[in-house]
């Protein structure tokens, strides 16, 4: 069998803590060949660019991408030098187009509080195209919101796609339409038109909210929502606020799934106020991983990989962002334990 290459990129912070544990855990779980690159501030700092090309090539070259998290520079320091997002520059080199944030809660102790349900994002346009620019006449800085046919169909066919797969019964389209009557309108027009298809053929239900009550709803009714699918602006602030009903971004994991390529990360950034000390979460990576041998059809590994997750978290073997006094490494060392009994 194929031994599948991964392209792990560290990042910065926290990245370099959480990144290589997620790493031990997975050899422990299966052969894999690791290829390391460079991107992020740090490497931006040494060499004057975010993410060399060296580290692209790699990216296509591998099966899967697994990345840490970056820092972003001051402003101050971009004008001097231009920097651009590792992470956008992926997506985009990529074309990544589908976030894939589950908001699933682990630690069930609590039935009543059952949490399951995934955000889908558009992943390369929006308010995230790149477009800004400042016109010194009228003092006025301008960031433009691209939202096309293209992306848009393909963005509401993956989430009608992965209900089916899935098993899901329910997706939800998040807008604001009323006030941006054009590109949101333009979204909601051809969700509408997916909802019918998906209706008819599989019985799929389609529903849409406005953005504003949607983050209402999502503290105050969760269970309402199964697979929701959104603009990327919306999408990234509402995992964001999503990820607070699992504990916070140390449990969140993401996916940036392509027709070709797919890329894992933690939500969580670099987070430089606890990097070096030890306690960040290794969690949203290790979960992240699990997504990742899911899109490597590795589906009992990325179970029993979650199964383990789940037992640390059950057991309270945590760090100190979930009430533990547990180090990075320490948490790592008990998913392994679990994954020797269940394995």
């Amino acid at each position: 069998m194929k031994i599948p290459k991964i392209c792990v990129i560290e990042g910065d912070g926290i990245g370099k803590e959480v990144i290589p544990e997620t790493v031990r855990i997975l050899k422990e779980i299966g052969d894999f060949e690791f290829i390391y690159e460079h991107a992020g501030y740090e490497c931006f700092k040494r060499c004057g660019d975010a993410i060399p090309e060296k580290t692209l090539k790699t990216a296509k070259e591998c099966d899967a991408i697994l990345f840490g998290a970056v820092s972003t520079p001051k402003l101050d320091e971009t004008e001097r030098k231009p920097y651009k997002s590792p992470i956008l520059t992926l997506r985009k080199e990529l074309d990544l187009y589908a976030n894939v944030r589950p908001i699933h809660k682990l630690d069930n102790s609590d039935s009543s509080n059952n949490i399951d349900f995934i955000i889908i994002r558009e992943n390369t346009e929006g308010l995230y195209s790149g477009v800004e620019y400042y016109d010194e006449e009228k003092e006025l800085a301008i960031s433009e919101r691209h939202i096309s046919k293209k992306g848009s169909k393909r963005i509401i066919k993956f989430a009608f796609e992965y209900a089916v797969k899935h098993h899901r019964k329910k997706v939800s389209c998040i807008h604001k339409s009323n006030i941006l009557r054009i590109t949101d309108g333009l979204f909601l027009n051809i969700f509408n038109e997916f909802k019918e298809k998906y209706k008819n053929e599989y019985n799929i239900e389609g529903n849409d909210y406005l953005v504003d009550a949607t983050a209402m709803y999502i503290l105050k009714s969760p269970q309402m929502f199964d697979v929701i699918v959104t603009t990327n602006l919306f999408g990234d602030i509402l995992s964001d606020e999503a990820s607070g009903l699992l504990g916070g971004l140390g449990l969140a994991p993401s996916a940036n799934i392509g027709d070709n390529y797919g890329l894992f990360e933690p939500v969580h950034g670099s987070a430089p106020d606890i990097a070096g000390k030890g306690v960040a979460n290794p969690i949203a990576a290790v979960l992240s991983a699990s997504m990742m041998l899911y899109y490597l059809d590795m589906k009992e590994k990325s179970r029993l990989l979650k199964d383990a997750v789940k037992q640390v978290l059950a057991h309270k073997d945590i760090t100190p962002d979930l009430g533990g006094n547990l180090k990075t490494k320490e948490v790592s060392d008990k998913i392994i334990e679990e994954l020797r009994k269940i394995s």
